[in-house]
């Protein structure tokens, strides 16, 4: 059986066109990158209080994104590596205070790899801890330095059943799943995450397949469950974009205790 993404859903953008956007930063050889925005939070995208960076540009189109502004390269602001650890150092007491650090989220951070690697190696030097929060997809591009620089992936896998995964994202599973491999060979902690939205990721056997294969990994710290919610419905409206989910309910109570059993019964801890 074959399944595709719903039609009148964005579909991804082909890579040559997402490496288009690109043109500026490999020029300069990473040295600046598109920023779509910035937080200061704790215990969301890794330990303690955060510096997350969000990169513009993304090459999967999620149907339960939560932040569609954020597929494009064009809706950030070029910034520096300089001027992104200008801001680094400005909480670099409270991040190391609190047992933070600097996450690089998207978007896809991966689709600007040599600018997430620079920003990386200048946050080890002033000994921040680092994470890496990415759908695995273009996990390819990311060069041996990067990870020697990386103390955490916050990897997304969407789905255990490849149709499902393209069904999902539009993209294929296996460059997340031999990313993930990498990772664990490499001893790199990896917090997996999983998305559970009803009559889309919650079969089963989908279930069955990611808890499989996280179990198969030796540096996976924790499993964390996201529950479906329509927090991002007003910016798919804003872009023009038909949300395929918008009459989505959230998972049951009853359907995430499910979830977590499956990763719980392979020895996982499980949030």
């Amino acid at each position: 059986m074959s399944i595709s993404v719903p039609l009148h859903m964005s579909p991804p953008p082909p890579m040559d066109t997402a490496n288009e956007e690109l043109r500026d930063s490999v020029r300069e050889r990473g040295e600046t990158g598109s920023v779509h925005s910035w937080e200061l939070v704790t215990a969301v995208d890794g330990p303690g209080s955060r510096l997350t960076v969000f990169l513009a540009g993304c090459a999967l189109r999620c149907q339960y994104c939560q932040n569609p502004d954020t597929w494009r390269m064009s809706n950030g602001v070029r910034h520096t590596v300089d001027e992104v650890v200008e801001k680094l150092a400005r909480y670099e007491k409270v991040l190391k205070a609190t047992g933070g650090g600097l996450t690089v989220s998207g978007g896809e951070p991966l689709l600007q790899a040599p600018f997430v690697e620079r920003i990386f190696v200048e946050a080890k030097k002033l000994g921040i801890h680092t994470a890496l929060d990415t759908s695995g997809f273009l996990g390819a591009r990311a060069t041996n330095n990067l990870l020697d620089h990386t103390d955490l992936v916050l990897l997304d896998v969407k789905s255990g059943d490849p149709e499902i995964y393209r069904k999902v994202t539009g993209r294929a599973l296996e460059p997340t799943l031999d990313f993930g491999r990498r990772l664990s060979a490499r001893g790199i902690a990896i917090w997996m995450r999983y998305v559970l939205v009803p009559d889309l990721t919650d079969q089963f056997d989908n279930v069955e397949a990611v808890a499989d294969y996280v179990a198969e990994l030796n540096t996976v710290e924790r499993v964390e469950i996201l529950p479906f919610h329509q927090m991002g419905r007003d910016k798919w409206a804003a872009l023009g974009q038909e949300y395929t989910l918008k009459d989505t309910e959230p998972p049951t109570p009853e359907l995430i205790t499910r979830v977590r059993d499956q990763f719980a019964q392979r020895g996982l801890t499980v949030y």
